[in-house]
């Protein structure tokens, strides 16, 4: 089994990342003209009560199986591993298969009295095989991050979204002659087979690696090394995966009620379940996932971040810290401002030509000056974790999911506000939570960001918005709807980049960090 560095292991999972976040955008576009908002709404509905379910069994496992690991290997002890690994699938693969069967058997009763629409039910069946396969594949990826090997883990994410996007299309339009509720579980039931495929991958990864250590393993079960019980295993591994399966179930949880209470919320008003299905639908699979678009870049910023911080706090070096800090919300708030002015000027085309839904845009356009918010937030979370306040993120994250649930409540049970008043508490939980980590941040640094780059940025957005504008409703020189979408927005990317450039917001040394240019730029 071949190794890798930290700085090699971290760019493969960067990677397959990215390229899962790229293939994953296919089904949003694609699913929705399949199956119409309603039906992504049912789809949608369940995920994430499966999400708090999948939490609670794995969501501290991955970390503490590839800690476990890696120290029984860094010591030779291979008995240790091969034991961490069994203690750690038997605890996975049991509590999996009870809460399989338990969310099975209560299908009925939870999709009937929490979500208000009983046309979940076929669409929570079809992911509940779903608890025990993830289990199974968690353990297997912090067997082989231990190990320090990316590569089956990367190659087992880009199969599984590949094989899922297939599927869930290829069965959701399938099954819709029967019905939208059967078409959504269709689609449900293409996640899993792109779960089982993602296992699968894994299992012949491991299969195939024991070869290469049996050998090692003969050598060192003849050198009378100690072989540990399974339950000081069971206690060590429990020590480790709890506190941080705690600290993921917040988010989880969140999510979880928010789905919840939305639909309950919107009933409230007096807005019909289907109508409500279908506007929640809009939004968690239609404008959310646009909104997260641009944040590949700031997530695999905050993946290059933690280990640059983490090495500078070993050294105590916090000029290095501040540094490295500064550049990395100065690139955020650079390359997330003009995606936010896209998705605020040219919302209702860009759903119309995405997902076929001019309405959604509406929700879009709502939500987009918050985005920015969103891309500073990535940065700002990391660094809390690097240098070791990753419980000031959690109750930052807390108090945010607190807010953002009481207001949907208030707003969103208000016949005047609807989604809308939804959006308005999604809008706050985001806010707040990034003013709350940045507060944390100064007062644990004393760190602080020029005022003239975001005056800056702000005027390279006012200018794009205006040139965006112009080219999509007043210019007479376009006649298709659709090239003058282009035109806008390609317009207005160049326009956005020239101002940058000349503000100095964007210079030579960053341009020459982009390979295809830098060649260009040493002339």
């Amino acid at each position: 089994m071949r190794k890798q560095s930290f700085i090699q292991g971290t760019m493969i999972l960067l990677a397959a990342g990215i390229i899962n976040r790229i293939l994953g955008f296919v089904p949003r576009i694609t699913l929705p003209r399949v199956i119409g908002a309603e039906g992504v709404g049912l789809y949608q509905l369940g995920y994430p009560f499966l999400i708090v379910v999948i939490t609670i069994i794995t969501g501290g496992i991955p970390v503490a199986v590839a800690k476990l690991v890696a120290e029984a290997e860094s010591e030779g002890n291979e008995r240790r591993v091969r034991a961490i690994l069994k203690v750690s699938l038997a605890l996975t693969v049991t509590i999996g298969l009870m809460l399989t069967v338990l969310c099975a058997a209560a299908a009925g009763w939870i999709t009937s009295a929490l979500f208000t629409d009983p046309r979940v039910y076929p669409t929570f069946l079809a992911m509940s095989p779903m608890i025990v396969i993830v289990s199974i594949s968690a353990v297997f990826r912090g067997y082989f991050q231990g190990r320090q090997n990316m590569i089956p883990t990367a190659a087992s994410t880009i199969t599984e979204t590949t094989v899922r996007i297939v599927a869930m299309l290829l069965f959701a339009w399938w099954l819709l002659p029967y019905g939208i509720e059967f078409a959504a579980a269709g689609a449900m039931f293409g996640v899993t087979i792109g779960e089982v495929s993602g296992m699968l991958v894994l299992l012949f990864q491991y299969l195939g690696s024991r070869k290469q250590y049996k050998a090692y393993h003969k050598a060192v079960i003849g050198s009378g090394t100690k072989t540990p019980t399974a339950l000081s295993m069971l206690r060590r591994l429990l020590k480790i995966a709890v506190p941080v399966t705690g600290s993921r179930l917040v988010g989880s949880a969140s999510y979880f009620f928010e789905s919840i209470l939305t639909v309950q919320s919107l009933a409230a008003a007096g807005i019909a379940s289907r109508l409500a299905t279908a506007q929640y639908g809009a939004l968690q699979g239609m404008v959310i996932p646009l909104l997260l678009m641009p944040s590949a870049l700031t997530y695999s910023l905050a993946t290059s971040l933690v280990p640059s911080l983490s090495e500078a706090s070993a050294r105590n070096d916090y000029r290095t810290i501040h540094k490295r800090l500064g550049q990395s919300l100065r690139l955020a708030l650079v390359t997330g401002a003009p995606f936010a002015v896209l998705m605020y000027v040219l919302a209702e085309p860009m759903c119309l030509f995405l997902y076929g839904d001019r309405e959604a845009g509406k929700m879009l356009q709502l939500m987009a000056p918050v985005a920015l918010f969103i891309y500073l937030q990535a940065p700002l979370q990391a660094t809390l974790q690097a240098l070791d306040r990753p419980g000031s993120a959690l109750m930052n994250t807390f108090a945010g999911a607190c807010v953002k649930l009481t207001l949907i409540i208030w707003l969103g049970s208000n016949p005047s506000f609807g989604i809308y008043g939804v959006l308005l508490a999604i809008n706050a939980n985001i806010i707040l939570v990034t003013l709350l980590h940045w507060i944390s941040v100064k007062k644990l640094l004393k760190f602080s960001m020029k005022l003239g780059d975001f005056v800056k940025v702000a005027a390279g957005m006012c200018g794009t918005a205006l040139l965006c504008d112009f080219v999509y409703n007043r210019s007479p020189l376009i006649g298709s709807e659709f090239l003058q979408f282009v035109t806008a927005s390609v317009c207005g990317l160049a326009a956005y980049l020239v101002m940058m450039i000349g503000l100095k917001m964007i210079d030579k040394q960053d341009l020459a960090r982009i390979p295809g240019i830098r060649r260009w730029i040493k002339r």
